[in-house]
């Protein structure tokens, strides 16, 4: 097989330009340049799909949706870490923002999309469900001890935690998900596995060589820190609008979030269309997973060395959205198999989300 096969021009192009047009920004961003940075944005992103998949077929399942999911959480991570450090105590609920947003797009945005694709296309998709239960308890878990559960402790007046209380949830959340891991790529692999090929060309075509693994691997990187950082850079733009709209600021952590998941978005979507839910569900449920798991113990550090507030506690809209978010999900996959309505109820309760957000 020929590495221009697995590797394609556009997919080597389309982040060199980003960056080009990243490290041509001036103080002040034109409607001009804005457009160019979203249309490179759209490329890169693209292009980090691309090589998601590349590094996906050659390590295997679940272990390529792993590596795609942890490396755009750690990047989204240093993101929010250097906004709290740029920002200050102004920027106290930026964690929190960020994290229920991400995990709000994924389970009802993202997966909504992925039942609504794959049922229509398939009627009925099935999946395992050890592994998504599992995945399902530990999500459980941890958003509720993270943004639930400081609205009602008392040492100090919520939604804040104390210092103590903060480390204790950060090494928890970490023990959780270090545990979820520990599962999914080893002890009980199987769970997340694809059951048979589904009739998945992939699962016939030659794996790529290392050296294109590699390379696809270093693009990867490469994309994920373009679109950390375009995003970072049309934020103001894109503020300024939310603002001139009327519409509260918090949509802009909506906004940057979803540009940030657009990757993991993409992989999972293409994914339920080749009837390939498992390997759909590994992508959203681990991205969501990894995205709380490994934010909230970096915001602690930050927050313990720095003397920064940090506010978890979500308000009580948006407890309602995240239980019934919750037991959506859990009622949707209690079957093993999936079909057109779950993703449509999926996507009403997103569309709840985000109208509320902006009419709240």
């Amino acid at each position: 097989m020929k590495l221009k096969s697995l590797i394609p021009h556009w997919t080597m192009i389309m982040p060199a330009a980003a960056w080009l047009l990243y490290l041509l920004k001036s103080s002040e961003t034109s409607q001009l340049y804005a457009f160019l940075l979203a249309f490179g944005l759209i490329g890169v992103v693209m292009s980090a799909v691309h090589h998601a998949e590349v590094v996906a077929h050659k390590v295997g399942e679940p272990f390529g949706t792993l590596v795609l999911a942890v490396a755009i959480t750690i990047i989204e991570v240093s993101l929010i870490v250097s906004l709290m450090l740029a920002g200050g105590p102004e920027t106290s609920t930026l964690a929190r923002d960020t994290v229920f947003a991400a995990i709000m797009i994924i389970l009802t945005g993202i997966i909504g999309v992925c039942l609504l694709v794959g049922g229509y296309k398939y009627k009925e998709q099935a999946f395992g469900e050890f592994g998504v239960n599992a995945a399902l308890v530990t999500l459980t878990a941890i958003s509720i001890l993270t943004l639930v559960l400081p609205n009602f402790t008392t040492s100090i007046a919520g939604p804040v935690y104390s210092l103590s209380q903060l480390i204790f949830i950060a090494a928890v959340s970490l023990i959780i998900y270090g545990a979820f891991v520990f599962i999914q790529t080893g002890r009980h692999r199987d769970y997340f596995l694809p059951e048979g090929d589904n009739g998945s060309a992939e699962s016939h075509a030659e794996p790529p060589t290392l050296f294109a693994t590699l390379l696809s691997l270093a693009l990867l990187l490469v994309c994920l820190v373009a679109v950390v950082l375009i995003a970072k850079t049309l934020a103001p733009t894109i503020e300024k609008g939310v603002v001139e709209f009327g519409a509260p600021k918090s949509i802009v952590g909506i906004i940057v979030a979803f540009v940030i998941l657009l990757p993991e978005g993409i992989a999972a979507y293409k994914a339920a269309r080749k009837n390939r839910l498992q390997t759909s569900l590994n992508l959203a449920l681990g991205s969501a997973l990894a995205s709380i798991g490994l934010t909230i113990p970096a915001v602690a550090i930050v927050s313990a060395t720095t003397d920064l507030g940090v506010t978890l506690g979500i308000d009580m809209k948006s407890i309602v959205l995240l239980m019934l978010s919750l037991l959506t999900i859990i009622i949707s996959f209690g079957s093993g198999k999936t079909n057109v309505l779950q993703g449509i109820v999926l996507l009403v309760i997103f569309a709840v989300y985000l109208f509320t957000s902006i009419v709240p």
